[in-house]
């Protein structure tokens, strides 16, 4: 039976919000989220995330509205590693099983339940079908995720670095110099 949650962020990489309704169980996850921003320019973001057995990606879908209009993508994944982003082939992410939303902390979840990594000491790397915020650009991101200790992970990639704490159902609770989940009453959730 699937377990859905309603999971708010504060998103300091954006100074915005974002509020995402998430379904997990039986080694998938489906969300749909919704996000303002203000850094790099004004913007909204809605999406809709579908993955199959294993938290492997299916399919991004994600609209940007900005002052340079609207924007939409539809980023799909076959599970042979082959990725298209609006019907074109993607070749530079080929191989990778995950997407990872910019300045979104949901797209953290699907490696890090896949593999343990918030439970067994291990680091793996991984390719990545990175999408920008706003401009939905479609890049490869090579990342390594490193157990800490129960629920926290290192997240790494280029000279980026973030030690991410999680809940017990894989769902950032806080990822410093990202986003930090909210309470109902708005505050920052402290464990």
């Amino acid at each position: 039976m699937p377990k859905s949650r309603v999971i708010t962020w504060a998103v300091s990489g954006s100074k915005g919000i974002e509020t995402a309704w998430a379904e997990l169980g039986d080694g998938a996850l489906r969300a749909r989220g919704r996000a303002v921003g203000t850094t790099p320019e004004p913007y909204w973001i809605s999406y809709e995330l579908d993955t199959a057995d294993g938290f492997v990606t299916r399919r991004l879908r994600v609209t940007a509205e900005s002052a340079d209009g609207t924007r939409t993508l539809d980023l799909r994944h076959d599970g042979a590693g082959r990725w298209t982003a609006d019907g074109e082939h993607l070749p530079d992410v080929g191989g990778a099983l995950d997407c990872d939303l910019g300045l979104c902390p949901l797209t953290n979840t699907m490696p890090v339940l896949r593999h343990g990594l918030r439970l067994a000491p291990v680091e793996r790397e991984f390719l990545m079908a990175w999408v920008s915020v706003p401009d939905l650009a479609v890049l490869p991101s090579r990342q390594t995720y490193t157990h800490l200790g129960r629920n926290r992970v290192r997240f790494a990639s280029g000279d980026f670095r973030s030690d991410i704490e999680f809940d017990d159902d894989g769902l950032v609770v806080d990822y410093p110099k990202l986003a930090g989940r909210l309470d109902r009453a708005g505050g920052r959730t402290r464990r």
